[in-house]
């Protein structure tokens, strides 16, 4: 099991959240933070921009990458939503076998 973090942003709660959910439900994560609004800022079609944003950080399996990053895609509000893979190389065994167990394989 190669355990990994997906990290995206939304424009709002309520989609953070429904994303969130729907992640939950389809056992496709184990855990997902829904964060507190921050401030981004960032160069779009030439253009410097900034907005608030809720950051939401993903916990799951490398094997359910592709299938979460297509439903981010799909409810995501965004051209082009931030969608970023980090390994996790360390944890707390535990958690990190809870993770397994949260997300089981399914194909």
């Amino acid at each position: 099991m190669e355990a990994v973090l997906i990290i995206s942003n939304f424009p709002d709660e309520k989609s953070a959240m429904q994303l969130a959910q729907a992640l939950i439900h389809q056992r496709l994560a184990a855990c997902v933070n829904v964060l507190s609004p921050c401030a981004s800022v960032y160069r779009w079609q030439g253009e410097i921009e900034s907005a608030e944003e809720i950051p939401v950080l993903i916990k799951t399996q490398r094997h359910h990458y592709d299938r979460v990053e297509q439903l981010i895609k799909l409810m995501h509000p965004y051209e082009l939503p931030e969608v970023i893979m980090v390994p996790i190389t360390g944890g707390l065994p535990a958690y990190v076998q809870w993770i397994a167990a949260e997300t089981p394989l399914s194909d």
